[in-house]
């Protein structure tokens, strides 16, 4: 079944970017654990905005104190130590920037042996990664940092409206280019994996351009150096505009 566009009628009119880019994870996240090892999980994450995780220690002290009970070490009369306040210095910069505001469409894959290590990642790009320079650099920089931590890293890219490409900004973060890619296509699919050749560091890549009315590809997926599994990013992109009843055209 072809690829639709998602950002233009009559797809737009009928179903938003939104909604599939946030079911296709899960779509991925279930056809992955039917092929994963046992010794793997996958989770999907979508991440709209600001993402805030909740201080634990600051809410059991927030509890003492709702309580009546204050918190431990905060009143010298209770046997604590006081302490003098730091008053830091004036700031030298001061911006305002929405990069901690990154949209996330991935799926993480962890091998539970090795204490939950996350092993491979699938980043969907949504418009927001892709609208502005500084959210295209959160984005590369973000992937990068996983390639450094030997993360098997798959960018899928379906947004036709903007006609940056994120994996040649990846490349050309680390000097280096792709041949086939010459001429960026707006649309995407590629997956990146750093690895050690004795001592030397390799980067290796599977792109594919992608096409308004073609399949989507299958991509190699690395959890450990000898072991890869194939992600068949056609069948859970078919089951995710079935699931929505997004037409073919």
């Amino acid at each position: 079944m072809p690829l639709r566009d998602h950002f233009l009628p009559p797809i737009w009119n009928r179903s938003s970017w939104e909604g599939f880019h946030g079911g296709w994870p899960m779509t991925i996240v279930q056809q992955l654990t039917r092929i994963l090892p046992a010794d793997y999980t996958a989770e999907p994450r979508v991440h709209l905005g600001g993402y805030y995780e909740i201080d634990v220690v600051a809410f059991e002290q927030d509890d003492r104190r709702s309580n009546g009970v204050p918190a431990w070490g905060s009143n010298a009369e209770d046997g604590g130590l006081a302490t003098s306040t730091y008053a830091p210095p004036e700031p030298t910069l001061v911006l305002d920037t929405d990069l901690n505001d990154q949209y996330q469409y991935e799926v993480l894959v962890f091998d539970q042996t090795r204490g939950r290590r996350l092993v491979a990642a699938i980043e969907i790009v949504s418009p927001a990664n892709k609208d502005r320079p500084e959210n295209r650099r959160a984005f590369v920089a973000k992937c990068a940092a996983l390639l450094q931590q030997h993360v098997c890293v798959s960018i899928v890219d379906l947004v036709t409206i903007r006609r940056f490409n994120l994996y040649c900004d990846l490349l050309e973060l680390i000097g280096r280019s792709d041949p086939s890619f010459a001429l960026p296509p707006a649309v995407y699919a590629v997956t990146c994996r750093g690895h050690k050749v004795g001592p030397q560091s390799r980067f290796v890549a599977w792109a594919y351009p992608l096409a308004v009315g073609r399949e989507l590809p299958a991509l190699p997926m690395y959890l450990t150096d000898d072991l890869a599994i194939s992600v068949d990013l056609e069948s859970s992109y078919e089951e995710t505009c079935r699931a929505l009843r997004i037409p073919r055209d």
